[in-house]
């Protein structure tokens, strides 16, 4: 997405990617978490940044809800603050992979065209798009934050998968069924994934 600002010229630094990444000693990288509320998102974030830092790797977690109490604590829960939302989390996710750390972007991000947004800015060979599947009647069953009780009386509005919708992602790189999997599960099989992933990086470069 280029800036409204014609003047605006991008400025080049002499560094590159490669060089931060012989600091790191990894491939920098966004893990994209996306999955209703309740599905197990953060949980599964959070036990895998701690198993890749005991890993001795350079992780960092950006998770939808923190961040809206900072970065986009003005932004709502319509189609196009959600849109916003997303968008921003993107370009500081792509920021950090450019640093040369594994991110990890915990966040609904309930439509597949900005999904689709993210692996384009951040490029394909960077990013792995985690789909956390749980169904509905499950996450209302867990409703750990009291969210679903509130949209299903109607004091919550624009609420995924009860108000707005939810599309499913139809060609993830991986599946997190957390119908069947633990959270503890969850995290050991993306652990896997990711340095699999990072040991082909290595091996290519």
């Amino acid at each position: 997405m280029s800036s409204q600002n014609a003047n605006v010229i991008w400025h080049h630094n002499e560094t590159r990617q490669a060089d931060r990444q012989r600091l790191t000693g990894q491939s920098g990288m966004v893990v994209w978490l996306t999955g209703l509320s309740g599905a197990g998102k953060s949980t599964i974030s959070g036990s895998l940044e701690k198993k890749l830092i005991d890993s001795n790797r350079l992780v960092y977690v950006l998770d939808g809800d923190n961040l809206r109490h900072g970065l986009n604590q003005n932004l709502g829960f319509t189609q196009a603050d959600r849109n916003e939302n997303v968008r921003r989390i993107i370009e500081v996710a792509d920021l950090f992979r450019d640093a040369g750390l594994i991110t990890i972007v915990s966040c609904i991000s309930p439509y597949a065209v900005m999904r689709e947004v993210a692996r384009q800015r951040i490029g394909d060979a960077h990013y792995i798009e985690v789909y956390v599947k749980a169904d509905l009647d499950t996450c209302i069953q867990r409703d750990p934050k009291k969210l679903y009780e509130k949209a299903l009386k109607g004091i919550i509005g624009h609420f995924t998968g009860i108000s707005d919708p939810y599309e499913e992602p139809q060609q993830p790189d991986i599946v997190l069924d957390t119908n069947l999997l633990s959270a503890e599960e969850s995290s050991d099989a993306l652990f896997k994934y990711i340095m699999l992933w990072q040991e082909k990086r290595e091996t290519d470069e």
